[in-house]
């Protein structure tokens, strides 16, 4: 340890977009305040933020009360402002959540109750001539349209946030390994691949890593991250045309996942997914990319082997879905009949972040805790891009006393 560190008022451990979001709304609060983010990579927003469906969510799956339900409806407001004041494209497209038989009615009963209970504007019941009309290739008995559901880029929007936070004085250091955190007397010097600094507060967004430096510090731990691959199926360009906003279906109830679902994009694309399918590295945007610390991390986790023996049936799908684009194909045919394989090409893929508790439940809500002058942020799955501005405002509340 050196003699004289670095000294911050607050150190953020995390350039995804929550990171970002976070310092950009401490500075809005007070100026001057001395911040600083360390981010692994060589650039901002280069895992989830820059990995996912691209779709702005309205509230309408959480539980209302929970953090999710509270911060989307807050977090798509402010992100809808953020992207005006900074001229970054994105587009209210709306959504359809279809139940493709009577079976699937009560299950969108549900999804209904909990977006009007969570304030979703503009929700509504259609039959299938109103379906029709909205995606005239899509079938079902009922559906749910949003129609100010949108997508944006959010890999731009980061970006947009890094050049505010340099403009505005904050430090925005890349290609920097936070290893551990130590708390000291009046607040945490943070060790890193360059050295270390001194930090009144420090908040830790690190995603797929986030439990690591958190039990590292002393924390708990449960929840563990376990890693799911998301992959993605690309339409050729003539084929777009059998979607024309967001097609989803309805989700089980039992996950957190919403299902592989067809989703236009802010640059004209239309993906089909994603595929949710645990594997071997917490950065397995290739489907054979394995880390044994990862693997071990999932495979020595209780949980895991409660949540394979709860969802086996599920498991077998995603395998299915990953080894057999007719499979994956079938899966999105249920509700637009006529998607036919030749209609697509191979996607990109992302990684979830999945908090998994020791009992095997995949925790559902955002969790953040408080361990002395350091904050962790342990689970922000889908929707925290969309939430992003509004956890930011959630977390800023919790330590905007203790700073500087």
């Amino acid at each position: 340890m050196s003699a004289d560190p670095e000294r911050r008022d607050l150190a953020i451990v995390g350039g995804g977009i929550i990171g970002l979001a976070l310092a950009r709304e401490v500075l809005m609060r007070r100026r001057g305040l001395r911040v600083t983010l360390l981010e692994r990579e060589d650039d901002v927003g280069r895992h989830q933020t820059g990995h996912n469906s691209g779709v702005l969510h309205a509230g309408i799956y959480y539980k209302p009360g929970s953090l999710k339900a509270r911060l989307c409806v807050d977090g798509v407001r402010r992100m809808g402002e953020f992207c005006e004041e900074h001229e970054i494209a994105h587009e209210r497209c709306g959504k359809v959540i279809i139940a493709t038989d009577e079976s699937e009615i009560a299950g969108l009963d549900e999804l209904e109750r909990r977006g009007r209970a969570n304030g979703v504007e503009g929700l509504r019941r259609i039959g299938r001539g109103e379906l029709a009309e909205l995606e005239p290739h899509a079938v079902g008995v009922a559906a749910l349209h949003s129609p100010n559901t949108s997508i944006v880029d959010f890999g731009a929007v980061a970006q947009a946030l890094a050049a505010e936070l340099r403009a505005g004085g904050a430090e925005v250091r890349t290609g920097v390994t936070v290893r551990r955190l130590e708390p000291t007397r009046g607040g945490v010097v943070v060790q890193h691949s360059q050295g270390e600094l001194h930090a009144s507060r420090v908040v830790v967004c690190a995603g797929a890593w986030s439990d690591r430096l958190a039990v590292a510090a002393g924390a708990p731990a449960d929840p563990r991250i376990v890693p799911f691959r998301g992959a993605y199926l690309r339409l050729r360009p003539e084929a777009r045309s059998l979607v024309r906003g967001l097609i989803y279906p309805v989700p089980d109830p039992r996950l957190p996942f919403l299902g592989v679902h067809l989703t236009k994009h802010i640059g004209g694309d239309v993906l089909l997914g994603p595929t949710a399918l645990l594997v071997g590295a917490r950065d397995a945007y290739r489907l054979h990319r394995v880390s044994l610390a990862d693997l071990w991390a999932t495979i020595s986790w209780p949980g895991t082997w409660r949540m394979v023996g709860r969802f086996r049936a599920t498991a077998v799908n995603e395998i299915h879905m990953a080894i057999s684009r007719r499979a994956f194909v079938a899966a999105c045919a249920r509700y637009v009949p006529e998607l036919r394989r030749e209609d697509v090409i191979s996607g990109p893929a992302g990684v979830r972040a999945q908090a998994l508790a020791r009992d095997g439940t995949l925790v559902d809500d955002f969790v953040v805790n408080e361990l002395e002058a350091t904050v962790f942020v342990r689970n922000a799955p889908s929707p925290a891009a969309t939430s992003s501005l509004a956890i930011a405002a959630h977390l800023a509340d919790r330590i905007e006393s203790k700073l500087g």
